[in-house]
């Protein structure tokens, strides 16, 4: 199954994080949409996200969500036949803040990350996103643990 994803993520804390290529970025404290896709295996790249801190660094989003003070709150997908992520990134980069670079080096996207102080607005903005990209999708809240 192949498809577009959106990570909610909470950063608990005002911190810096080395980024792969990009370097050292700061991140507010607050949350964040993370747009990204799956050629194949949606519930497989999902899954690997979800696993937790022991895995390769391969993505940018790797690098932040490895941090401690990182957490995945929930995660939006849509079962797609074609590419929707940066339709995707550009409907949520319309709403909210993001973070330069990050996500997109394959594409010419200015980011595939996005930045808000409040859950409820980060939420309503990418459910909205994926309503205007056509798409039906589904809404997975994550239970701590």
């Amino acid at each position: 199954m192949k498809g577009t994803y959106v990570l909610i993520i909470e950063n608990h804390e005002d911190t810096e994080i080395e980024i792969g290529k990009i370097g050292s970025v700061r991140f507010k404290r607050g949350f964040y949409a993370y747009v990204g896709s799956a050629l194949s295996g949606l519930e497989q790249r999902i899954g690997r996200h979800l696993r937790g801190r022991n895995k390769k660094l391969h993505w940018h989003i790797d690098y932040f969500l490895v941090n401690p003070v990182v957490e995945i709150k929930g995660v939006i997908y849509a079962e797609t036949e074609d590419r929707k992520e940066c339709e995707i990134a550009a409907n949520v980069g319309m709403q909210l803040d993001s973070i330069a670079h990050f996500g997109c080096t394959d594409c010419s996207c200015k980011s595939h990350l996005f930045f808000s102080t409040s859950l409820t607005e980060l939420e309503e903005d990418v459910y909205s996103s994926f309503h205007a990209s056509g798409e039906h999708f589904l809404a997975t809240k994550i239970n701590p643990v």
